[in-house]
Formats: structure tokens, C-alpha cells, sequence
């Protein structure tokens, strides 16, 4: 990609430092975590789909929007492969069809499963890209949102690293909240009321990001300049 379609990334920090190469990576001095204190500016090409600064991972398991269809929704997942295990490259083994089935038992469960999200925030606040926002990835299955189904074919799939009863780590929520404002400003129709879960628009079949989801966090960091 041409880095001189984008913005450059603005970073902010109260104490620490920043080092972006290539994929994300993020330390702080003195204990490793990021809080509240991060800003990250994310910036979106509408003609592209391409989100930066991400780390892209091409998914083979993406397709073309439907013709009169553009992102009109951002769906919030939860995810980690082993259920529960964190950390590992599993995930994006998953999205690009090259997981070991028979490294772990759960593995077997889903076996031969096509899926993807167009982003994947890690632990840490990293973000890696799948599929571009332009192209219809396999994240929904069948869904519903304010009476229209199919939310693949117009939503935004982003994935956390984690799972339902497991609190998300503050930097997912500082980089979360930065990659969501990217996306209203590239996709005007899409602002907070636009933004569910899984569990929302596929109630009773599933059930991230859960209950460790804090949507009154993420709601309020939204609100902030």
C-alpha cells in the first residue's frame, strides 16, 4: 500500500514510549500496560478499505459486498483460540485457513471452518487487518439488525482478543475506541448507535463480546474529543 494515501499516525502518550514498525508494538516504562493515557489516530481510505497504522494478514475467506451494499454497521466480537488462551498466533491461523486441527482437541470442533473479521485488536492493542472494510468478510453468520439480515454483507467485523467473562484489557478499549472514530469519519452513516455485538444481532445462537464487554466504557470514551 501507498503510506502517502494516509494521515500519519499521532500518538500520545503521559509517560512512555511508542515504537510502530511494521506491526504495532507497545511498551511503557515502567509497567508494561497502557491505560487510559494513549491516544492512537487510526485513519481509514475509503477507496481502499485499508486501516493505518495495522498490520495486514490477507484472509482468503472474503468476498464482494453486494452491489447496493456498503458498511453500514460495526459488529463487536470476542475471540480466543484455545478458547480462553491468549497470546498465540491461533487466531489468525483460523482467518487464513492454516490452523492445526490437531494441535489442540478444540481444534477438531472446527475443523474446515472458512471464517474472518476485517480486524483483530490483540491483547496488547495491536491491530491487524484481514479484509479490507471494502469487501464482505465472514464474521456474522446468520444475523439480523433493526430488521435487516444478512449483517455480513454490511457490516464491519472487529474481533477482541478474549472472551465472555474475562475483563478486556485497557488497551484493546484505548484502541477500540480510536479504530471506531476512523471508521465514523470514512463512513459518515455508521456513528455509535450503528456499533452491536455478536450476541446482539445473533441473539440466543451467540453470546461475545459478553459480559466483560464494557459498553458504558466504550460508549463514554466515544463521547470524549
Amino acid at each position: 500500500m501507498d503510506s502517502a494515501e494516509y494521515v500519519p499516525a499521532m500518538w500520545s502518550l503521559v509517560r512512555g514510549m511508542v515504537y510502530y514498525s511494521g506491526s504495532l508494538a507497545f511498551r511503557q516504562r515502567d509497567s508494561g500496560r497502557f491505560g487510559e493515557s494513549m491516544q492512537i489516530q487510526f485513519t481509514v481510505s475509503p477507496d481502499t478499505g485499508l486501516i493505518q497504522p495495522a498490520e495486514q494478514c490477507h484472509s482468503p475467506n472474503q468476498d464482494a459486498r453486494p452491489a447496493d451494499a456498503c458498511p453500514g454497521l460495526v459488529v463487536i466480537h470476542g475471540i480466543s483460540l484455545p478458547p480462553g488462551r491468549f497470546g498465540g498466533p491461533e487466531i489468525a491461523a483460523l482467518f487464513t485457513n492454516t490452523l492445526d486441527y490437531d494441535a489442540h482437541p478444540y481444534f477438531g470442533e472446527i475443523r474446515g471452518l472458512e471464517v474472518s473479521a476485517h480486524l483483530l485488536i490483540h491483547r496488547n492493542g495491536t491491530v491487524t487487518q484481514f479484509v479490507p472494510f471494502s469487501m464482505r468478510a465472514w464474521h456474522a453468520g446468520e444475523s439480523c439488525f433493526r430488521g435487516k439480515d444478512c449483517c455480513n454483507d454490511y457490516s464491519i467485523g472487529i474481533e477482541l482478543e478474549g472472551e465472555d467473562e474475562t475483563a478486556y484489557d485497557d488497551r484493546q478499549y484505548a484502541a477500540l475506541r480510536e479504530v471506531l472514530r476512523a471508521i465514523f469519519h470514512a463512513y459518515p452513516t455508521i456513528t455509535a448507535r450503528e456499533v452491536a455485538g455478536h450476541c446482539d444481532i445473533a441473539p440466543g445462537r451467540k453470546t461475545d463480546p459478553g459480559p466483560a464487554f464494557d459498553w458504558l466504557r466504550l460508549y463514554d470514551g466515544l463521547g470524549e474529543s
